[in-house]
C-alpha cells in the first residue's frame, strides 16, 4: 500500500500543518505534494496505445471515492480527476472532473500499456510535461510499462521502484541504477510511486485513497466496489516459464527432451547423450542460452506444469507430483512456496478455474492436461 503518516478525514487535524497545508513528504520521509492545496487533483496522461481501462477505472475509483466521503460528511474533499493527452497544440487536457478552475495536479499518473515498452515512443512526448509538473510539487506514478518512461528520467535511480514481471528483466537490464523489486505490487517512494502488472491500477487506485483519505475511507471505496484491499505481492501471479528466446539448436533439443520427459527421471547425463554432446557442454550453453542451469530451468517447468494442473483439474497433490516426475510430494510443495508464496492449496484457492474447464472432465496424463 501507499505509505503516508498522515490521513486527511481520518482525523482532519491530523493531515494538516504549517498553518493548514498538506503534510508533505520527500527524500527525508516526508510526502511530497503541492503543499498549498488541500483537494488532490490526479492528473492521468492519455499516450498512444495506453490501457483505457485503466485511464477510466482509476478515474470511476476516484469517483466511488468522491461518493463515499460525501455519505459521511466529507463532501468536497475528494479528489479531482484529468485526463491529459499530447496535440499539435502541446499537452492538452480532454476531460477534467471538476472543469472551470486552473488545473494543478498533485499526481501525475503513467497508465499501463497494452503494448512492450519499447512500443511506447509517444509516451516519451509527455515526458516533459510531467517533470514541469513534478517541478510544481507533483507526485509522478508509472504503472506497469509506464515505469519505463519514469525511469528514463532518471527519477528512480538509486532508488526501489516495481514494474510488471514480464518486463523485469529487460527493465534491470536498461535500467541497472534503479533498485528493481519486482516483487512488489506498489512502491512509494515519496515523490514517486510504480506499480506493476496491467491491472495494478486498481491496487494504486486503492492505495492513493488511503493515502489521502485513511484507511476507512480506502475500505469503504474497495467495498462499494466490491474489490479486495490492495495487494502487496505480485509474486503468486509471475510466470514460472523459462526463457526459450535463443538459436541454440542443442539447447532447443534439450529443452524438447525434457518437455517430453517432464514426469520421468531427468538427469544432466541422459540428455546429454540424447543431444550428442558432454555434460559440462552442455550445461555451459544451457546457462548462456537460457541464464539458467538444467537443474533450474526443469524445476521452473515441473513447477508451471504443477500450478496449470492445481489450477484447471480436481486432482490430489500427490498425484500431479507423481505427474511432474516427483516421487515425494514434500520437494515440489517446497517448490510452489518459493516460486509463488502460495502453498499448492492456497494456489489452487486462488487461481482454481474448474468451473471454466470442466474440473472432474478432465485429468493429467505424462504431466499433461487431457480430458477423460
Amino acid at each position: 500500500m501507499v505509505a503516508n503518516d498522515t490521513y486527511l478525514g481520518d482525523d482532519d487535524s491530523r493531515g494538516l500543518v504549517n498553518d493548514g497545508r498538506r503534510q508533505s513528504r520527500s527524500d527525508d520521509g516526508r510526502r511530497r505534494g503541492n503543499a498549498d492545496r488541500c483537494r488532490p487533483e490526479i492528473a492521468i496522461v492519455r499516450y498512444r496505445e495506453c490501457q483505457l481501462a485503466a485511464v477510466y477505472g482509476l478515474t470511476d475509483v476516484f469517483r466511488v471515492a468522491d461518493e463515499q466521503l460525501a455519505l459521511v460528511g466529507r463532501g468536497g474533499e475528494g479528489a479531482r480527476v484529468s485526463h491529459w493527452e499530447w496535440s499539435d497544440d502541446g499537452v492538452v487536457c480532454t476531460f477534467d472532473s471538476d472543469p472551470g478552475t486552473p488545473n494543478a495536479p498533485t499526481h501525475v499518473v503513467f497508465p499501463p500499456s497494452l503494448v512492450p515498452p519499447q512500443g511506447m515512443d509517444a509516451a516519451h512526448a509527455l515526458r516533459d510535461w510531467a517533470l514541469l509538473r513534478r517541478d510544481e510539487g507533483a507526485v509522478l506514478c508509472g504503472l506497469c510499462a509506464g515505469v519505463f518512461v519514469l525511469a528514463e528520467t532518471g527519477l528512480l535511480d538509486r532508488r526501489r521502484a516495481t514494474t510488471h514481471w514480464a518486463f523485469a528483466e529487460e527493465f534491470a537490464r536498461r535500467f541497472p541504477a534503479v533498485r528493481l523489486d519486482a516483487r512488489r505490487m506498489v512502491v512509494d517512494e515519496g515523490d514517486v510511486i510504480t506499480a506493476a502488472g496491467i491491472m495494478a491500477w486498481l491496487d494504486f487506485g486503492l492505495s492513493l485513497v488511503e493515502s489521502m483519505f485513511g484507511p476507512s475511507m480506502m475500505i469503504r471505496t474497495s467495498r462499494f466496489m466490491l474489490a479486495d484491499a490492495p495487494r502487496t505481492d505480485q509474486l503468486p501471479y509471475m510466470g514460472q516459464l523459462p526463457s526459450t528466446t535463443h538459436d541454440d539448436e542443442v539447447v532447443r533439443l534439450a529443452e524438447e527432451t525434457i518437455d517430453r520427459e517432464l514426469g520421468s527421471s531427468l538427469t544432466l547425463g541422459g540428455l546429454a547423450a540424447a543431444t550428442s554432446t558432454h555434460p559440462r557442454t552442455l550445461q555451459r550453453r544451457f546457462k548462456a542460452a537460457t541464464g539458467k542451469t538444467v537443474t533450474q530451468y526443469v524445476q521452473c517447468l515441473r513447477v508451471e506444469r504443477a500450478n496449470h494442473a492445481l489450477a484447471t483439474t480436481d486432482e490430489t497433490f500427490e498425484s500431479i507430483a507423481r505427474s511432474v516426475g516427483y516421487d515425494d510430494p514434500t520437494t515440489l510443495r517446497r517448490l510452489i512456496l518459493r516460486e509463488t508464496g502460495l502453498t499448492p492449496t492456497g494456489y489452487r484457492q486462488k487461481f482454481g478455474a474448474k468451473s471454466l474447464v470442466g474440473g472432474r472432465g478432465q485429468t493429467l496424463v505424462g504431466g499433461r492436461i487431457q480430458r477423460r
